[in-house]
C-alpha cells in the first residue's frame, strides 16, 4: 500500500496524484491531509517544494512512529529536512521558485509522480501500454505547452473581465477537478479574488445557486469520456446567465457565444492533460493579478514555506 501526504498548501496536488496512482499502478492508495492511519508495510510518499513544510514533516515523522515500511520524498530542495529525513528522494529539479504562489513546483511534482507511476507499472508487470502512454505523453508535453502559449494574448484579454469581480467559480470533472482547485488557488492567492473549485458533477448540489451574470465560471474541458457530461454542466450555467470561460480541447465542439468564451487548447494525451491544463489556469491568474496591480511574486499575508503548524 502507498500513502500520499501533501501540504494543505497544495490540496490539488495530492488529489491529482492519488487519482493517477490508483488508475495506473493498481496499488492500494490513500491520500491524507491530516491524521495518518496506522498501516504497516506501506510506503509514505511526501510532497513539498521547500522540504520544510511543518505539517508534511510532522506526517513523515508520525509515519515512522507508526511503523511504515519506508518513506519517499518528492521535493525541490536537495538539502531540505524532508529529503534528509526520508529513506528515498526524487528531486523535481524545477530550479529556484521565487514567487510565493507555486507554479513550476506544482507541475514538476505532477511530472515526477507520473514518471514514478510508469516505473511502477513496469515493475508490477502491468500492460506495457501504460508506461508507453506516459513516456510518449511526457515527451510531447513541452511542444503542446508551446502551442498553448499562442493563446496567451487571448487569455490576457479575457483577464480584463475579472478586474472588477469579487468571486469566481472553477469547474472540472474527473482528474481535472484537482486542476480546477489549482486554478482557484492561484487566482485567490495572487489577485485576491475569492475563488472556489467544484467537481462539475456537484454543480446541482449547491454551487448552481451562486450563478448569475457577475459570477465568472472557469471550466477545464479536455476531450475525454466525461466531455458530454461536462457539456451538460456548462449548459446549466449558461441557461442561468453565468459568464463562462472554457479552456477546451480544439476538437471538443464548443462554439463561443455572448456569455461563453472558448479558449481552444491543442489536443493532448489524456495521461498528461492534468499537467497541461494547469498552465493556462496559472496564466489567467497571472494576467488578472497584473491588471489589478497586485504583487504576483509576494502576495499579501503569505509565505513561501509554512514552517509552523
Amino acid at each position: 500500500m502507498v500513502l500520499l501526504i501533501t501540504p494543505v498548501w497544495f490540496p490539488a496536488t495530492g488529489l491529482n496524484r492519488w487519482q493517477v496512482f490508483r488508475a495506473t499502478s493498481k496499488s492500494p492508495l490513500n491520500s491524507a491531509i491530516a491524521n495518518l492511519p496506522c498501516v504497516r508495510n506501506s510506503l509514505m510518499i511526501t510532497l513539498s517544494q521547500s522540504g520544510e513544510t511543518a505539517d508534511t514533516l510532522a506526517g513523515l515523522r508520525l509515519s515512522k512512529e507508526l511503523g511504515y515500511l519506508g518513506s519517499l520524498a518528492i521535493c525541490n530542495v536537495p538539502g531540505s529536512s524532508l529529503v534528509r529525513e526520508s529513506d528515498l528522494a526524487l528531486m523535481t529539479n524545477a530550479g529556484t521558485e521565487i514567487g510565493v504562489a507555486s507554479t513550476k513546483a506544482f507541475t514538476t511534482q505532477l511530472t515526477v509522480l507520473l514518471m514514478l507511476v510508469a516505473k511502477l507499472s513496469r515493475l508490477k508487470g502491468l500492460d506495457a501500454s501504460i508506461e508507453h502512454d506516459i513516456v510518449h505523453g511526457l515527451q510531447a508535453l513541452p511542444s503542446r505547452i508551446e502551442q498553448m502559449l499562442s493563446q496567451d494574448k487571448r487569455i490576457e484579454a479575457l483577464a480584463e473581465d475579472f478586474s472588477d469581480k469579487h468571486h469566481a467559480l472553477f469547474l472540472g470533472r474527473g482528474d481535472q477537478y484537482p486542476i480546477a482547485l489549482e486554478g482557484a488557488l492561484k487566482l485567490k492567492e495572487i489577485s485576491y479574488i475569492h475563488a472556489e473549485a467544484y467537481a462539475a458533477g456537484e454543480l446541482k448540489h449547491g454551487p448552481l445557486a451562486l450563478i448569475d451574470a457577475d459570477m465568472p465560471v472557469i471550466v477545464v474541458a479536455p476531450n475525454n469520456e466525461l466531455l458530454e457530461k461536462l457539456k451538460s454542466n456548462i449548459e446549466e450555467v449558461r441557461a442561468r446567465g453565468g459568464q463562462l470561460y472554457v479552456f477546451a480541447d480544439q476538437d471538443a465542439g464548443f462554439v463561443s457565444s455572448d456569455n461563453m468564451h472558448i479558449i481552444e487548447m491543442p489536443h493532448v494525451e489524456e495521461v498528461i492533460a492534468p499537467i497541461f491544463y494547469t498552465v493556462p489556469l496559472q496564466l489567467l491568474a497571472y494576467h488578472v493579478a497584473l491588471i489589478k496591480g497586485t504583487d504576483v511574486d509576494q502576495p499579501r499575508n503569505l509565505a513561501k514555506s509554512v514552517t509552523v503548524e
